[in-house]
């Protein structure tokens, strides 16, 4: 859930080139951004907000005021540790080419997120969906921080892993038709990790590898 960098990292094997066209990488990088990780969980928390049955108590503003917490907490904060980071010289570009470089962004993301996860855990106005949803992202970031250690997992792998994961286990919860939307976030997944690999950004085992991190992650929430 950080801005991740399409080169190579030099603290990984190169990823080989692929002979690609130009015009595909072009998709394949605006996918990429319009599904970056550090929307992801916004994207998550409007749908659920506004396309399903589980905020019936909620007026407009309460829904915009939640989907707004989202945002500041999965998308400004985490921006913001970047640029600081950057500018007091931490981390030598926005892009976090090295995983050395990431260290300190998941830390720092790691508590943004378990404050998230925390005051939504003790506002019992707010749905439990929504505190598995911030658990399921505490736990997937932890464990990207961890294996960070081995390898460039693939961020957005992991982010992915995180809504695929909610989305099917929300469809097992709520008394509401959800084929279009388990169709609809297969997709993406699927796009987002295949731009992935086409602008040769990560090997397929850093995008399986991120992926599964992220779906274990929002497993166990569920579960705990």
């Amino acid at each position: 859930m950080f801005i991740e960098e399409a080169t190579k990292d030099q603290d990984t094997l190169a990823v080989q080139p692929y002979n690609n066209h130009p015009a595909l990488r072009a998709v394949a990088r605006v996918i990429s951004v319009l599904f970056h990780p550090l929307f992801i969980p916004v994207y998550i928390a409007a749908f659920v907000v506004y396309y399903t049955p589980i905020f019936p108590g909620f007026d407009e503003r309460g829904k915009g005021l939640l989907v707004l917490r989202f945002l500041i907490i999965y998308t400004v904060f985490p921006l913001a540790t970047v640029l600081i980071a950057k500018g007091l010289g931490f981390v030598q570009s926005v892009y976090l080419r090295t995983q050395k470089e990431r260290i300190i962004p998941y830390v720092a993301c790691g508590v943004y997120y378990f404050w998230m996860w925390y005051v939504l855990r003790n506002q019992p106005e707010f749905p439990r969906e929504m505190e598995d949803l911030a658990l399921g992202i505490f736990l997937a970031a932890s464990g990207g921080l961890f294996l960070n250690s081995y390898l460039k997992i693939s961020m957005h792998g992991i982010s992915l892993g995180v809504m695929i994961a909610f989305v099917y286990g929300l469809a097992l919860s709520v008394e509401s038709s959800f084929g279009v939307y388990l169709s609809i976030a297969t997709l993406i997944t699927g796009l987002v990790c295949t731009a992935r690999l086409i602008n040769t950004d990560h090997t397929p085992a850093e995008v399986y590898i991120g992926l599964a991190v992220g779906i274990l992650g929002q497993l166990i929430a569920f579960w705990v």
